[in-house]
């Protein structure tokens, strides 16, 4: 997890010291306060917001609501948590859609804060929820500025909207006004616009943009903003409110954070919520924004939703439950599992997904490792396999894992490595399937956990006595339901009568030693 990594290591740690104590103290709380205050400012976010968000969480950590608390050091935890929901500007806000066709949205922001590219995802984006989009190119001043817009719109399967070649000629105004006009007769239900931007906040950018506006009216002005930009985040911003004004902030290059805390400062400051993330370079890399889940991710906290959501946008429900069918009748082959993993792929960076689970932070040595070429890996060698040697593994003997190994540019050992996984992967997911807890390798049984299958069979009763005739004496009994002879000597020492009053073995005793010592 990129997103505000070094923000989210500091406190982290910050939490994990406070967990150790029982109980807390104002000098507990203050130390607190002091290193969330640290770790706010190396991570950029404007000093006026760090003052007023850790004088907040002093003030309430000092509060009843700590100090009676069973677990003071989960309830700061918590208190921070909601403070830091709060200045990411509280609850999610989605796009306003115009009544009468087309909504109009208007991209503005410096040049090199991915406005074009952040285009192109919000195009597919809208598109896949089952609107018609339109991208407009405005920017007529960047070099290959519309080629660009032409190229992103044609990779998300979106119209673009271009009469003019760009590269400092044509008028931008006249070209917004017109797309309107084109969207109307067209029937596209949403113009987004791309607007040029400057390497700085300058008059002739503020006034163009301020004319694009006017022309238009559009009902979303979305400020694109670099989350790794800095303290001149929040001096960027206010200089885009006073000059054109928004009505939303998008945050772009949000995966290539090193610091990126000074995004956090621009909805506490301009009073405008975040709506929009860009998380990566592809064209899915594109999510709204909500202040909950980021605010977990970065206390460490999890975003299960948000997991969840991307996994259902990839994986089909019928499909699914045929899956499941075939796993409960143990008739799930590697050809079911090579569909499995192309989903998987589709949902989007594995990495970013394990990243959204509750304590990644503990796992970010793995997560760092991670290879998400393994499973492209794993793809090729079950594609090298004939579809009956995908139904039936156990038709790999070693000719074909040698073959299958050069079909896939791997060795036999990896083909051996693969099979090997399946099979007890397929083994767990039918226990589990039939409402069974799995055994995992390395654990010993779960208490309590019902197992599918051959449940573990009752020892039989039996006798262990070290005597032979005693022991077939007791089972013979144990067989017939009687009360079991008494583990007690059957004689004294020396031959005398023992606690059970017997003065020596029984017949019975005699001739079960006799048959045994004719073995």
């Amino acid at each position: 997890m990129a997103q505000f990594g070094s923000l989210s290591d500091r406190l982290t740690e910050t939490f994990r010291n406070l967990r150790s104590k029982g109980r807390l103290t104002p000098s507990d709380v203050d130390g607190t306060v002091r290193e969330i205050r640290r770790a706010l400012l190396d991570a950029d976010v404007a000093l006026e917001v760090v003052k007023a968000f850790t004088a907040s969480v002093r003030e309430r950590a000092l509060g009843d609501e700590v100090s009676k608390a069973l677990n003071p050091a989960q309830q700061v935890v918590q208190i921070v948590n909601e403070e830091l929901i709060g200045i990411l500007g509280g609850q999610q806000r989605r796009l306003e859609f115009a009544k009468r066709p087309p909504t109009v949205i208007m991209l503005a922001g410096l040049q090199g804060a991915g406005k074009t590219t952040l285009a192109g995802k919000l195009g597919k984006w809208l598109k896949k929820d089952g609107h018609t989009p339109m991208l407009v190119a405005a920017d007529l001043q960047r070099p290959n500025a519309v080629q660009q817009l032409q190229v992103v719109g044609e990779q998300a399967g979106v119209e673009v909207y271009a009469p003019e070649p760009g590269n400092g000629t044509g008028d931008p105004v006249k070209v917004a006004k017109n797309a309107i006009k084109v969207a109307e007769q067209r029937q596209f239900d949403t113009v987004i616009v791309d607007t040029a931007g400057r390497l700085g906040v300058d008059a002739e950018l503020m006034k163009q943009a301020a004319n694009i506006r006017k022309a238009v009216d559009p009902d979303e002005v979305l400020f694109v903003i670099d989350a790794m930009i800095g303290q001149d985040a929040v001096v960027t911003a206010r200089a885009f409110q006073e000059g054109v004004d928004f009505t939303g902030v998008v945050l772009s290059k949000l995966d290539g954070d090193a610091r990126g805390g000074a995004a956090l400062s621009v909805a506490s400051v301009t009073g405008r919520p975040i709506m929009f993330a860009s998380t990566g370079e592809g064209l899915d890399d594109f999510e709204p924004f909500h202040p909950d889940r980021m605010a977990s991710r970065i206390l460490d906290l999890g975003d299960i939703l948000s997991l969840i959501e991307q996994a259902q946008s990839a994986f089909d429900e019928d499909e699914a439950r045929a899956v499941a069918e075939k796993i409960a009748t143990d008739s799930f082959t590697l050809n079911d599992f090579l569909q499995q993993m192309q989903q998987l792929r589709k949902a989007g960076s594995i990495k970013s997904m394990l990243g959204m689970l509750p304590g990644a932070k503990g796992m970010k040595e793995a997560l760092d490792n991670f290879d998400e070429r393994e499973i492209v890996r794993t793809e090729a060698i079950i594609q090298s396999m004939t579809p009956q040697e995908r139904a039936l593994p156990k038709l790999l003997n070693g000719s074909r894992r040698l073959r299958i190994a050069r079909g896939a540019g791997s060795t036999v050992t990896e083909v051996n490595s693969l099979v090997n996984r399946f099979e007890q992967a397929a083994k767990m997911m039918k226990t589990v399937a039939k409402g069974g807890v799995p055994q995992v390798p390395g654990m010993g049984p779960i208490p309590g956990a019902g197992y599918a299958g051959k449940r573990p069979q009752p020892k039989k009763k039996g006798s262990k006595a070290g005597n032979p005739a005693k022991r077939a004496q007791q089972n013979a009994a144990i067989a017939s339901g009687a009360p079991a002879p008494s583990n007690a000597p059957a004689g004294g020492g020396f031959g005398l009568g023992g606690a059970s009053g017997q003065q020596g073995p029984s017949d019975e005793e005699m001739q079960a030693l006799g048959k045994f010592l004719k073995r």
